[in-house]
């Protein structure tokens, strides 16, 4: 597959409403496949198709127990609070602090249009909730509290 080019926060592409896909075709298999090779790449632990310039409602998360494809997921059940440090691949070198539910029920399409429905806590929560923000055109900065800070990375 190909690694495609992660938008960055200023592209007016971040800011637009994706459309809905309503069948899976070649190339929408293709453009997946190319968002999971381009997420590993940049070390993510997820990525919406309008960071790579695709206004279509598709996400990939993978929290470190294989890879999750959602088509067109809506959020149907929250609840809970967790307040930690979120990053994004499209804000690089940055992050914040983010309130976002503990637990998270989202219905959505797998890669073959079959429905599906999944629930996560803390990590995948979170993921869940930013990235299908991505997909109405918002970043996790909209939401940080006091703003967002450069990124310490420690030495090795």
């Amino acid at each position: 597959m190909a690694l495609r080019d992660i938008r960055v926060m200023g592209d007016g592409v971040l800011n637009k409403t994706c459309k809905e896909v309503t069948k899976m075709t070649l190339r929408t298999k293709l453009l997946i496949h190319d968002m999971l090779d381009t997420m590993y790449d940049a070390g993510g632990v997820g990525l919406a198709a309008p960071q790579v310039g695709i206004l279509k409602r598709i996400v990939v998360i993978d929290i470190g127990e294989g890879p999750i494809v959602l088509v067109n997921p809506e959020i149907v059940e929250e609840s809970g609070e967790q307040t930690g440090e979120e990053g994004c691949l499209s804000v690089p070198g940055k992050s914040g602090i983010v309130t976002r539910p503990n637990h998270v029920k989202v219905k959505a399409f797998n890669e073959d249009m079959e429905p599906i429905e999944l629930e996560g806590e803390e990590l995948l929560a979170r993921a869940f909730c930013h990235e299908i923000d991505h997909l109405d055109g918002h970043l996790y900065v909209e939401l940080a509290k006091d703003g967002i800070h450069d990124v310490e990375y420690e030495e090795d």
